[in-house]
């Protein structure tokens, strides 16, 4: 399985992104997939996942009520929905499928105040 992240670019605080998270081959033997970020200077962080079977989601308190994290089973595809983006959102994106080293490539992110 390989995993392709897009959809980052440059908005402005308070603006909204959609990030996609596309899934090349079966994920039916995985349990997850996470959103990941990494601002210059700073350790890479997990914001947010969504179990593949059923409902479960988690999202860090850093992003809480402004990100919203869903799944199209269809498309192999999980999203990250961003809102009210501040700069310190800035940052390289990542999704991973848990528990295994698969990463997306990463998508940047810049929220300018």
């Amino acid at each position: 399985v390989q995993l392709q992240a897009s959809g980052g670019g440059s908005v402005q605080a308070g603006g909204s992104l959609r990030l996609s998270c596309v899934a090349s081959g079966s994920t039916l033997d995985y349990d997850a997939i996470g959103w990941f970020r990494q601002a210059p200077g700073k350790e890479r962080e997990g914001i947010s996942s969504i179990s593949l079977s059923d409902d479960d989601t988690y999202y860090a308190d850093s992003v809480k009520g402004r990100f919203t994290i869903s799944r199209d089973n269809a498309k192999n595809t999980v999203y990250l929905q961003m809102s009210s983006l501040k700069p310190e959102d800035t940052a390289v994106y990542y999704c991973r499928l848990r528990d295994t080293n698969v990463w997306g490539q990463g998508t940047q992110v810049t929220v300018s105040s």
